[in-house]
């Protein structure tokens, strides 16, 4: 292999193209009409477009990856994880272009790649296996038909891929059919095939995974377990390896499946073999035959590089170790950074993040800067954060930290829901289950922000000073000097003035600013609500600050737009409306009927037309972003008096999707 072509997006291709040019190789990448200017494609350099924004017009399009293999010369692709990754038909089309395929063959990706032939496999070789359908269904009738029969709760699970697309538990009959259709749809949509299986739905279980690799003749090995129980909808949020204080003769019986299944197919490359622990009991899952998100918590324990495994199998044909060279050491853990809003049920946010800063405490795998765009086409995580330590509470605490050390603005994220799930006494003790997170969301939904530390305010409020001083710099005469927007007047001491010169709010909450004449030295006498207080804010580059408050330093950055301030320090992060004094108070956003777009997305749905009555929390509108389809419901009884959005359409978040009125 001379080029390698890496057929996906984000971090991901970042992280394999970093391998590749260490081992020499050169590479190249591809990227849809939404990702011109993404970082992988500055990053990698050379990148060739391959359709328009969504993935089935680009990176799930065979013919046109494979052209732009040959476009830039390459003799190899990666596939990564996701997208094509687990298409059979992607591996065929690569190879009868002559070219190298890092992966698994056509042929064990159809044994192995699919849910239903993968447990059958399974089952062959006496693997404990999940009660269920025992094979695919695609006909929702026959779904129905089969639940109606299992007691419940069961699970509906994707044939195809994985990532909780096109899962859903089902734990009553009303509405099953609406249910069975969303669940396919959203399979259909991300994998192209909208089969499902059905099981037995274990809801207290562990979920684990173990990494193998294989040379395709029948020599396989394990690379040690890890653990992804703290999962929310059945997507995957933190991760760690080796799995917590799981017994030997349960691990090691899991390892030796694992092996004996790669083995048994032929396996080639890198895979993972997912199971579920219940008590001193576990079942085969399903089989991953690909790069996992979770890959670096392998990394950092064994010492190996998994992309250079994965190229030296498809340039030789061989594992280049043996099982004896597979060693464990210390503890490591993975957590997903996305950009979502806890507070409103961790719905993924979309728009531009300004400041991304992840400190160097921890290994970071990311494909976003400040100044990037998170769109509504693909997954919302911005990066992994990855710790290590000696044992698994150090590993821990390293991540508590690379967490609350983070710095990104601009969208809501998960970072502080991230700290809070590493905190809880199941998480610590290693006593969790896959459902914990999602049993726990009220703990964020409706949560609001803690009150501004007085530090965050008087810095939102020099910031804020400085970009009008500036902005209307030259159009005042003698007043542009600071005093014009300071509320100080002549003939008054150097105290602040009487009247605020700003008004900072958070919800509800308000925080008039009284500000001084700027002193020689730079500092104001502020007036924060009721407490007085001497600062001075001194740009370090970037959105980077220096606060100097009374006799206190803090480093804080610092993001503004035309009415938002985002601070964020060590002593956490605030975000403010500012309002010049004389310009009054925020106004809020409507309410009532008004329908809105919770985030970006498109109109899959509309269930009622205008005249229609309507129920509370009856689903009027579907939006579908991020992969997820997201009901606008009525907020009362009453009659949808207008619609103002039709199928088919993209809508800005926020923006009027229709109203309902009272009866």
């Amino acid at each position: 292999m001379k080029k390698l072509l890496i057929a996906n997006r984000g971090e991901i291709a970042c992280r394999i193209a970093r391998t590749a040019r260490r081992l020499g190789l050169a590479v190249a990448t591809v990227h849809s009409a939404a990702d011109r200017g993404a970082r992988h494609v500055r990053e990698i350099g050379e990148s060739v477009e391959v359709g328009d924004a969504p993935a089935a017009a680009s990176y799930l399009n065979i013919d046109a990856i494979v052209a732009a293999a040959r476009e830039v010369g390459a003799d190899a692709v990666h596939p990564g994880y996701g997208f094509v990754s687990e298409n059979p038909a992607f591996v065929r089309a690569v190879e009868a272009a002559g070219l190298v395929f890092v992966g698994p063959t056509a042929e064990t990706m159809e044994r192995l790649g699919g849910k239903a032939r993968a447990k059958a496999e399974a089952a062959t070789l006496a693997i404990p296996t999940v009660p269920g359908s025992p094979g695919a269904l695609a006909d929702p009738a026959g779904v129905a038909a089969l639940v109606r029969t299992m007691d419940l709760p069961v699970l509906l699970k994707a044939v195809a891929g994985g990532g909780g697309r096109g899962m859903a538990v089902i734990d009553s009959p009303e509405g099953l059919e609406a249910r069975i259709e969303s669940a396919m749809r959203e399979a259909r949509q991300a994998f192209g095939d909208g089969s499902l299986i059905v099981e037995r739905y274990l809801p207290r279980v562990r979920h684990l995974e173990v990494q193998i690799a294989g040379d395709g003749h029948g020599r396989a090995i394990h690379l040690r377990e890890r653990e992804c129980t703290l999962q929310r909808r059945h997507q995957k949020v933190i991760e760690e390896a080796p799995a917590a204080h799981l017994p030997e003769r349960l691990r090691d019986a899991m390892l030796a499946d694992a092996v004996r299944l790669a083995q048994s197919v032929g396996y080639r490359g890198l895979g993972t073999v997912e199971f579920v622990v219940s008590g001193d009991e576990y079942f085969f899952l399903e089989v991953n035959p690909r790069l996992q998100v979770e890959h670096p918590v392998t990394e950092e324990v064994t010492g190996l590089d998994l992309v250079e495994l994965q190229l030296a199998i498809a340039a030789t044909g061989r594992l280049p170790m043996g099982q004896s060279d597979v060693r464990c050491t210390g503890h490591a853990f993975e957590a997903r950074v996305c950009a979502e809003d806890a507070a409103a049920g961790f719905l993924p946010a979309t728009g531009r993040v300004s400041v991304v800063d992840f400190g160097a405490t921890a290994r970071v795998e990311t494909a976003v800067e400040g100044g990037d765009a998170v769109t509504p086409f693909y997954d919302s995580m911005i990066a992994k954060l990855i710790t290590r330590g000696p044992d698994r509470e150090a590993a821990r605490q390293a991540m508590v930290a690379a967490l609350q050390g983070a710095r990104v603005l601009g969208l809501p994220t998960n970072l502080g829901a991230l700290a809070d799930m590493l905190a809880w006494p199941e998480t610590v003790e290693g006593r969790f289950h896959t459902r914990l997170i999602d049993e726990r969301l009220d703990q964020w939904a409706g949560a609001t922000q803690p009150d501004p530390p007085p530090a965050h305010l008087a810095a939102a409020a020099l910031a804020w000073l400085e970009r009008e001083r500036r902005q209307r710099d030259g159009t005042l005469g003698c007043w542009t000097d600071w005093q014009a927007f300071t509320g100080w007047r002549l003939g008054a001491t150097d105290t602040p003035a009487l009247q605020p010169a700003v008004v900072l709010s958070q919800g509800q909450q308000r925080w008039p600013i009284r500000l001084s004449r700027r002193q020689p030295d730079g500092r104001f006498a502020l007036g924060v609500a009721d407490t007085p207080a001497n600062a001075r804010l001194t740009p370090l580059g970037g959105a980077r600050h220096l606060l100097e408050i009374d006799s206190r330093s803090l480093e804080v950055t610092l993001v503004l737009d035309a009415t938002r301030i985002e601070v964020a320090s060590a002593l956490g992060h605030s975000t403010l409306e500012a309002t010049p004094f004389l310009g009054g108070t925020p106004t809020e956003a409507r309410s009532g009927g008004t329908l809105l777009a919770p985030m970006m997305g498109k109109v899959i749905a509309i269930r009622a037309t205008p005249g229609a009555q309507v129920t509370a929390g009856e689903t009027v509108i579907v939006l579908e972003s991020m992969k997820m389809e997201l009901p606008v419901a009525a907020p009362f009884d009453g009659t949808l008096s207008r619609l103002a959005c039709e199928v088919g359409q993209m809508v800005e978040r926020h923006q009027v999707l229709g109203e309902v009125g009272h009866t």
